[in-house]
Parts: C-alpha cells; structure tokens; sequence
C-alpha cells in the first residue's frame, strides 16, 4: 500500500493511470485500525485494476481540507484526477467492494 504526503499526493493521485483508492486515516482511530486489513486484502485481489494509498489526515492536513474530509477514516476514490466515489466510516470487505465495483 503506498503512503501518500503532502508532496507526493497529485502525482500519485490525479496523475495516475488507474483509479486509486485512498484512504485518510489517523493514528487515534480504531475504525481506521479496523478497516487496515480490509484494504490490504482489497489491494492484493484488485491491485491489477486499483491503486490503494493512504494518507494519514492528522499529518497532511491541508490534502484533507482540500477533499473535505472531516472524519476518519474516509476512502476516497480517485478516476481521471476527480473523486468519484467517497465512503466515510469503516466498512466490511463485502461492504466496501459493492460500493467500489461500479466505479472500476
């Protein structure tokens, strides 16, 4: 999974060839700790066809702020540089892939 920054963000992010979904999280949260394994396991299935990253929201502040993100964790899913999808609040796998699907 790749750890995005502040300064690495738009080009990992906007600028990649596939969607990538990512994931804003902090330290403090437990529903983040929980969803973790979730996406690593989502990462290894769909890695052909998504990117999955993370960022951590308590660190990177102003990417937060930009996507209006005011709880974690949220996953974001990027296509062609825009958000297309956005899921606030740990999921199941079952969960969280029928909400992705349509958008891969």
């Amino acid at each position: 999974m790749i750890e995005l920054t502040t300064d690495d963000f738009d080009a990992q992010v906007l600028h990649g060839d596939r969607p990538v979904l990512v994931d804003f999280w902090a330290e403090w949260c437990p529903p983040c700790r929980m969803i973790a394994p979730i996406l690593e396991q989502v990462e290894a299935e769909y890695g052909d066809r998504l990117t999955v990253a993370k960022i951590n929201g308590d660190d990177h502040p102003e990417i937060a702020r930009r996507y209006g993100v005011l709880g974690f964790p949220t996953l974001n899913l990027y296509r062609d540089g825009e958000v297309v999808h956005q899921i606030v609040g740990a999921r199941s796998k079952r969960s969280l892939l029928a909400d992705l699907e349509p958008h891969l």
